[in-house]
């Protein structure tokens, strides 16, 4: 990167970090610390939900989802705006009555210390790994791009965030998320325009009718496979239960919305986001198609992790390489001439040059992709450790290689951003979960207001480290979006079958619930392990459900005399 982009790069994350801490400096009560006083504008909740959620993860690997299977992915939004009523409706009403610090709080009012306690390490064994993925996920690639070693972009990230989420707690959070979302919808509007600059003058409807016509732009699939990760019934069964779980009962999100002022101001926050969500996920989405389409005229990179493939260029295999480029380049050039025949023939209303046009380019495509997982077998030859999917570096490769001096270093503080904005949530709430619901009640119970919060940023810290150690032992195991959203799904349906049992049924007790949610996790992680042709969508409902079910034959066979905890 040039001296001006790392300006751009380093001031934007310094100011954010500066201004954070600066900004909520000096909280004294647990109140202020972990609920923000309860002060927070709708508007600035709004934002810190969608920043929470909208993580590195998102800017990296979302367009080369799209770049790689098309639009179809939007599906896994469609049932958010649904779980943002339901939330408002029941979950903030009783969350704002009680006052509690933690969505887990309520558990042992309504069950038992032990259900509540079960339910709080199931969201801190999931989001503290979660944590660690969302250092990964930029580090991995930055680490790759600059040839720095991973540790110390762990370390970067890791610092940065702790400073401010450390110093000002839940506010911090807040307050940061706003600057950091300014940065991110400026820097993904900054390359939607160059890339819309940088296509053929063809009218940007034609250029979305060729996409669709080569498989990018199919926004619903209406056949039901339990199978497919991204079909309308599990976006919107799946995708419901996920979303109800996770912006109703993870902790990351709760905290965000706990610190409003009234119920009004909470009900607000989230039902922007369910109105935003989708459409911004759009974007960046139709972001990833127009970097397909870019590379449709700009010769593409054989294999995008540049890096490894400088490794089998050094190497005794740099021959074959060099083979399966000819062949990669030719096939580009071809399929560079058919899409000037596709578009023409879709201005000029002619369905047969366009579809024989269109023919010819997937039938290259698909032969394209086989010298690409050629090229991969090489990259993996020279370093059997090395990691072939090369999807999450399709959209920095071209911010690298095709952005103006400025917005490159524009577009890697939004890469930053969004990796603080969702640590700096999570870190937050692993630390209040483990103070309020483990620290505080179970272990030391008779603190003051000062004790707790230097425990909370003693916690925060000890989480930040651990995240940090994690993110440099992670393995990128699937592209990072999907890998996420597996990992909160394996959780998430247990624990909102927890809350759904504590709302609705209220014949059920705690031992019964404790040992239902035992039972539901244990059949997720079996299903998870042996049973990989269940789309990782209905992990969510198959562990409420079974919550519910286990919970309402075990309570048959047990004295309704709530348990003593």
């Amino acid at each position: 990167m040039s001296i001006i982009d790392w300006l751009v790069l380093g001031g934007t994350l310094l100011f954010i970090v500066a201004y954070g801490a600066w900004k909520t400096r000096g909280s004294k009560n647990i109140e202020g610390y972990l609920r923000g006083d309860s002060s927070l504008k709708w508007w600035t909740i709004g934002l810190s939900v969608m920043a929470t959620q909208a993580s590195a993860i998102t800017f990296l690997s979302t367009p080369g989802q799209a770049y790689e299977s098309g639009m179809g992915f939007i599906q896994f939004y469609f049932g958010l705006p649904i779980a943002m009523v339901i939330i408002c409706i029941f979950f903030i009403p009783l969350y704002f009555r009680l006052k509690v610090y933690t969505a887990y709080e309520f558990l042992e009012n309504r069950f038992d210390l032990k259900t509540r306690s079960i339910t709080a390490m199931l969201f801190l064994v999931q989001r503290g790994l979660a944590a660690g993925i969302t250092i990964y996920a930029p580090s991995i690639i930055l680490s790759t791009l600059f040839d720095w070693p991973l540790l110390i972009t762990n370390i970067i990230i890791g610092v940065l965030v702790i400073i401010y989420t450390v110093a000002g707690g839940t506010k911090a959070v807040s307050v940061t998320q706003k600057q950091q979302m300014v940065v991110i919808f400026a820097g993904m509007v900054a390359a939607f325009v160059i890339l819309l600059n940088k296509l053929p003058e063809a009218g940007f409807g034609t250029l979305m009718e060729a996409a669709g016509k080569l498989g990018k732009m199919n926004l619903v699939e209406t056949d039901f496979k339990l199978s497919d990760r991204y079909n309308i019934y599990a976006g919107l069964i799946g995708g419901f239960f996920l979303a109800l779980s996770y912006f109703g009962t993870d902790q990351s999100q709760v905290a965000r919305y706990l610190s409003g002022k009234s119920i009004t101001e909470m009900r607000l926050g989230l039902l922007f986001n369910g109105v935003f969500k989708i459409p911004m996920q759009f974007f960046i989405l139709l972001t990833g198609i127009l970097v397909f389409l870019f590379y449709q005229f700009h010769q593409p990179p054989v294999f995008f992790n540049e890096v490894a493939r400088q490794s089998v260029v050094a190497s005794n295999l740099a021959p074959l390489l060099s083979e399966q480029e000819t062949q990669y380049e030719q096939l580009f050039l071809e399929n560079k001439e058919q899409m000037q025949v596709l578009i023409s023939g879709i201005d000029n209303g002619d369905d047969a040059s366009a579809n024989g046009a269109r023919d010819i380019i997937l039938t290259n495509q698909a032969t394209q992709r086989e010298v690409r997982d050629s090229v991969k077998a090489l990259v993996k030859q020279v370093n059997p450790r090395a990691e072939t999917r090369d999807t999450d570096y399709v959209f920095i490769t071209f911010v690298m290689k095709n952005l103006p001096i400025g917005l490159v270093g524009l577009l890697f503080a939004v890469i930053f951003s969004a990796a603080m904005s969702s640590t700096a949530s999570e870190l937050n709430a692993l630390a209040s979960t483990t103070c309020i619901d483990i620290y505080k009640r179970s272990i030391n119970p008779n603190g003051d207001e000062g004790h707790y919060v230097s425990a909370s940023k003693w916690l925060t810290f000890g989480w930040g480290v651990v995240a940090i150690i994690f993110a440099t032992l992670a393995p990128l195991a699937e592209n990072l979006i999907q890998l996420v959203n597996i990992l909160g799904s394996i959780f998430y349906g247990t624990i909102l079958g927890i809350f759904l049992v504590a709302f609705l049924m209220k014949w059920i007790k705690g031992n019964a619930v404790f040992i239902a949610a035992v039972l539901a996790e244990c059949l997720v992680l079996y299903i998870f392990f042996y049973h990989k042709e269940v789309g990782f969508l209905w992990y969510n409902v198959i562990g409420c459900v079974a919550v519910m079910v286990l919970a309402t034959i075990l309570q048959l066979f047990m004295p309704t005399k709530p348990a003593q905890s």
